[in-house]
């Protein structure tokens, strides 16, 4: 099969390893001329994989109409605030021989739409049917090094869904199939506003029984806030949800993660990001996250704790007393 991933940041290019070991074709594409001449001359990712070797068989590109060239698949692998701008590029594509492969964990800033949405909104002669995602707890660093991970390929269509499992799954590469689409893209999505709190646990020194308890919280709010959209409970029990949660929460490879480290030990944000190369998706979905809170109606108090710490500077240790300091619930509401 001929498949184009869009987006040659690490995850991109370690799905893009992991699709030529199954013998595709693969086309890379970056936006940045710099990192496909790196790749080109390089046969690495020396900006987000840094010695980890990119088969010949991988072909780079900075040419968006070359890179889907005759593809069967498209793997869109860009960031998902960018992922709106890079696909309304696509309209000339004949999208009924056409699967789309997401892989972005985020929740578009404004409309509130996640990346399945945001593809049917923008190209609507996809048909819904055509739409998957991929997700699950995979870090790039360890994929692309064959540490066996597995992960959850999600579309309405079965069909679609167990296409996708064929096509990425591997030895060291597990996919599992889901109708869940909805549950498994809030389930990665949301995980990284959980990150963050975990991360700034850490870099303030509050503890195992803090973070362990913010964890299980979390993906109640996760619950609460997929549960009300129409997913099934269940998802967020799977890979999507505590599986990604837990690798999320915990990882040093975790951007989200990182970013609450930093905030934890007293940094601004716009500081922290500036350091970064690679996107936290988790800062805006934390925007996302409780403007969907609001929008249907539930509770998510640590989601609304890292927005105020994030965007409007409030001490983690003043968060952590309010949140501790609520009204007594029982652990099911």
């Amino acid at each position: 099969m001929r498949i184009t991933v869009l987006g040659a940041g690490s995850w991109g290019t370690a799905l893009s390893i992991i699709l030529a070991s199954n013998n595709h074709h693969v086309a890379l594409w970056s936006h940045n001329e710099e990192y496909t001449n790196d790749i080109l001359s390089k046969r690495e990712n020396p900006s987000f994989l840094p010695g980890i070797p990119i088969p010949q068989g991988i072909e780079a590109t900075s040419d968006l109409d070359r890179a889907v060239e005759g593809c069967e698949m498209i793997v869109t692998a860009v960031p998902s605030q960018f992922i709106r701008s890079v696909v309304q590029r696509l309209h000339h594509l004949p999208f009924d021989r056409l699967t789309f492969v997401n892989v972005a964990k985020g929740i578009e800033v404004g409309t509130l739409m996640t990346m399945s949405r945001v593809l049917q909104d923008v190209l609507p002669g996809v048909q819904p049917a055509n739409i998957s995602t991929l997700s699950g707890p995979s870090h790039a660093e360890e994929v692309s090094r064959q540490i066996p991970t597995t992960v959850v390929a999600a579309s309405e269509s079965v069909e679609t869904a167990k296409l996708v499992q064929r096509t990425f799954m591997t030895p060291t590469f597990r996919v599992y199939a889901s109708t869940d689409l909805k549950g498994v893209e809030l389930g990665g999505s949301l995980k990284n506003v959980i990150a963050i709190a975990a991360g700034i646990v850490d870099g303030a020194n509050l503890g195992d029984n803090t973070k362990a308890a913010l964890m299980t919280r979390g993906i109640a709010e996760i619950t609460r806030i997929g549960v009300a959209l129409g997913a099934h409970v269940q998802t967020f029990a799977g890979l999507s949800g505590i599986g990604d949660l837990m690798v999320t929460c915990m990882s040093r490879h975790s951007r989200n993660r990182h970013v609450g480290v930093e905030i934890g030990k007293g940094r601004k944000l716009d500081d922290v990001l500036k350091e970064m190369v690679m996107v936290a998706e988790g800062v805006e979905t934390t925007k996302s996250a409780n403007a969907l809170a609001e929008k249907v109606g539930v509770e998510v108090p640590i989601c609304a704790e890292v927005r105020k710490m994030l965007f409007e500077g409030k001490d983690p240790r003043q968060s952590t007393y309010d949140l501790m300091t609520r009204g007594a619930k029982g652990e099911v509401y």
